[in-house]
């Protein structure tokens, strides 16, 4: 076990770099069209240890950690993260917390996190009094550039290997979903499918495809189906929904109102560990799930959200993003692997677990 010193110790530093990696091919969505990922990785250092933190977002996001928020948590208490992020939120006040903002507070909240662990010589879930084992998980992809073959593999792949959830993407050519959709379901049997519009529809467009989904096609899970801002137009929705179907959203929350809003106009509140504000505002949108009587869903960044979301009660399940999951494998040791469907935290290592690999990483520097 580490030692009352060595626990004790101080944020010394901070290191932030930002990596670009290419997709396997073009992907796109409903709203949105891409050829790579970002990632924008914070180390913080202290009492001998790095924690790892991260987040998915624009290089400028790194230089903002940079610019503003390293001088805000060096010197601190390494152990008192909630402390460390309630004076991060308020040093953005004058630049903006919403967006790159929180993006940048969730990387360096991260890395806060991962390095309290490590200093207790702990792994990151158990300190963070987790409440499950394993987390639940959906294979996702199924993007609209995708050929019927292409999905057919993908999806098809996911269950054969032990994940009873896929989702797909839809909305970009809706004369085309049907023959999708019915390529998907061919693939994956009886297993649950799940469809992701990305705000793509509007109000009355995805009225009629939820009752399309969910009676042709078995969908139990409509994400996003018109924009996320339009709070009334999602909470028509879901008052509508076919029986045995979903409506969830909640993937571009950032600040605490945002969720509070939105839990009462789904049936299941998605949080994003990479922008609501890292594992410590995670903790506060499940929360606020909870008060509602809803479920709390992850969305995508799977190493960390094995070890966040194992400690929100009120768990559903996380999203396993394949360009996450591509990501994260080539650039970190230690990302744990699905079995069974579901993700299991490393127990037997301190903190997230993860260790950058430099030399592939460097290849990709933004």
């Amino acid at each position: 076990m580490a030692t009352a010193t060595r626990a004790a110790a101080a944020v010394e530093g901070l290191d932030v770099a930002a990596f670009t990696i290419p997709t396997d091919e073009p992907e796109q969505d409903g709203t949105f069209d891409w050829d790579s990922t970002t990632i924008v990785v914070c180390e913080v250092h202290g009492g001998g240890e790095t924690g790892l933190g991260y987040t998915y977002g624009d290089v400028a996001t790194g230089r903002l950690i940079e610019s503003t928020l390293a001088d805000v948590v060096r010197g601190r208490d390494a152990l008192a993260v909630g402390a460390a992020w309630e004076a991060m939120s308020r040093a953005l006040r004058n630049i903006g917390r919403p967006g790159i903002g929180m993006m940048a507070v969730s990387a360096v909240d991260v890395a806060l996190w991962d390095l309290k662990a490590r200093l207790l010589d702990q792994p990151l879930v158990a300190v963070l009094d987790a409440r499950h084992d394993a987390v639940p998980i959906y294979g996702s992809g199924g993007f609209t550039s995708y050929s019927l073959d292409r999905i057919r593999e993908q999806l098809g792949g996911w269950v054969a290997d032990g994940i009873p959830r896929v989702k797909m993407k839809v909305g970009r050519d809706p004369a085309g979903d049907p023959d999708r959709l019915e390529a998907a379901r061919a693939a994956i049997g009886g297993a649950e499918l799940y469809v992701d519009a990305n705000g793509a529809y509007a109000r009355k467009q995805a009225s009629r495809w939820a009752d399309l989904y969910a009676r042709q096609w078995e969908v139990t899970w409509f994400e996003e189906p018109v924009s996320s801002d339009d709070v009334e137009g999602l909470r028509l929705l879901r008052d509508q929904a076919p029986p045995g179907l979903d409506i969830a959203a909640g993937e571009y929350g950032y600040l605490l109102p945002d969720f509070v809003r939105l839990a009462d106009a789904v049936d299941c509140l998605q949080a994003d560990v990479t922008r609501c504000g890292g594992i410590t505002g995670v903790l506060q949108a499940g929360s606020v799930a909870a008060a509602h009587g809803l479920d709390l869903s992850a969305h995508c960044a799977p190493a960390v959200s094995a070890h966040a979301f194992a400690a929100v009660p009120n768990l559903r399940h996380l999203e396993y993003f394949h360009d996450h999951v591509r990501v994260e494998a080539l650039l970190f040791d230690g990302v744990p692997e699905q079995q069974g469907g579901e993700l299991r935290p490393d127990r037997s290592r301190p903190g997230l677990g993860l260790e950058l690999k430099r030399a592939d990483a460097e290849r990709h520097t933004a």
